[in-house]
């Protein structure tokens, strides 16, 4: 018998197992996965160099505290903007091409970035930035939904969205450190972009849009993938078929997902836009223990997302039941970041500020499992345009929260009602995500 070719008949699917007995599935798709770490690392690396290197750009090109909240918001402004168009191209085209071809653009705007000399080109570097790595997140929220089987994406989400938390902890080290050892912020971002456009290339080379297209996939693993599909499709309520984003306006999971991605968002790009001046001016750390506090504090981040959606797969593989299981886990999420932002507004040590800092971060970073929603709520035919719609949501607080912490700070000289801010950020993040039924598509007409 010849090898199965790909096809949704049942009576090819119950063939292919029989014809690839002997074979074990390649695990090509955790490379993907991990290559897609890599990537999303390099985006907040580039995305959260200004942060890290921010007390010497302040100085340098003699910004106010309002002024900084602006060019940190900036990238956010078209960053969010081409969120849908993104997500549209991606269902349109494929992930590939927009995830390897945003990593090429967005290492050449943070190269560019190096040759700021006021305010205005500093903006129109940042703005650059955000339009080239808008599809970066969609693309992964669409290979979560083509590459892995249903019980698998919770490790393909956070194992993706860790790159955010990951990045931005050696973001610290490596930018910090570049600037120790040339002198200079604007050499650290021309580093920073080189290694950038450098692995969206490797990208380019190594993505598939499917398993079957990806010469690395044998028989067993494209099968395997294609019957979790079908199996899902079967128990679905809906076909899986290409909808419009205003079909799924009505429903409460919708909604619940992008407002608690704002809420989410709201936290954690506070503390990585604003993060690294806390604690140069409250906490007098000077440019190294910058980098190091960063380490330590988003470093916490990465290890909780990765423990999360092992936790999430493993109660869910024991029989737990999933709205249970995410409910659960977001819930006491929620409530342990507002704790811990409470414990930083109260304890006055910058030891304690950072360990606190890094608990947030842990149980924050959690959210990671918001990125197997896009292929849950929506199916693989719409992930693309509904990751992007989540992602929306979440970047408006991208643009609102630098600025408002901006003008907070500025007005009363003191961070404590910029943290109050980010604990009301959580408790959105918390009530949202309660409200949304992470077990079935929802019905589009």
């Amino acid at each position: 018998m010849s090898s199965a070719k790909p096809t949704s008949s049942p009576d090819v699917a119950t063939e292919a197992p029989r014809a690839t007995a002997k074979a074990a599935p390649t695990r090509t798709r955790w490379k993907v996965f991990l290559l897609l770490l890599g990537v999303v690392s390099l985006n907040y690396i580039d995305r959260g160099s200004v942060s890290v290197a921010l007390p010497l750009i302040t100085k340098d090109l003699h910004l106010t505290k309002e002024v900084t909240g602006f060019v940190l918001s900036a990238f956010f402004w078209t960053y969010a903007l081409m969120q849908l168009p993104a997500g549209w191209l991606i269902d349109r085209f494929g992930p590939r091409r927009m995830a390897g071809g945003a990593c090429v653009g967005w290492g050449i705007a943070t190269g560019l970035t190096a040759g700021a000399t006021g305010v205005g080109s500093l903006l129109a570097a940042r703005l650059a930035l955000g339009a080239v790595e808008a599809p970066v997140m969609p693309a992964g929220g669409k290979l979560n939904a083509t590459w892995l089987a249903p019980k698998e994406r919770g490790r393909g989400a956070v194992l993706m969205d860790g790159g955010a938390p990951l990045g931005s902890a050696l973001g610290g080290i490596a930018i910090s450190g570049l600037i120790a050892w040339t002198g200079s912020w604007r050499i650290s971002f021309v580093v920073a972009g080189v290694v950038t456009v450098a692995v969206g290339f490797l990208a380019l080379w190594f993505l598939r849009d499917t398993p079957r297209e990806h010469r690395s996939v044998n028989e067993a693993e494209a099968t395997y993938i294609e019957e979790a599909h079908a199996a899902e499709d079967a128990a679905a309520p809906c076909e899986d078929r290409p909808a419009k984003l205003r079909s799924y306006v009505h429903h409460r999971s919708f909604w619940g997902m992008c407002l608690g991605w704002m809420g989410f968002n709201g936290v954690f790009y506070g503390l990585l836009t604003w993060g690294p001046l806390y604690l140069s001016e409250t906490k007098g750390f000077d440019i190294k223990s910058i980098g190091w506090s960063t380490l330590v504090i988003f470093g916490a981040g990465f290890v909780g997302e990765l423990i999360g959606g092992w936790l999430s797969d493993t109660w869910r593989d024991r029989g737990g039941n999933t709205n249970t299981v995410l409910r659960t886990m977001m819930g006491a999420a929620g409530v342990a970041v507002m704790a811990g932002l409470l414990g930083v507004v109260l304890v006055p040590d910058a030891l304690t500020a950072v360990l606190l800092l890094a608990g947030v971060l842990f149980f924050l970073r959690w959210a990671g499992l918001y990125w197997a929603l896009p292929s849950t709520l929506g199916g693989r035919a719409n992930a693309g345009v509904v990751g992007a719609a989540m992602n929306l949501s979440g970047n408006i607080a991208g643009i609102v929260t630098p600025i408002a912490v901006g003008f907070i700070v500025g007005g009363t000289g003191s961070y404590t009602w910029a943290l109050l801010y980010f604990v009301g950020a959580g408790a959105l993040f918390t009530v949202s995500s309660l409200f949304i039924d992470y077990s079935r598509r929802l019905v589009v007409r």
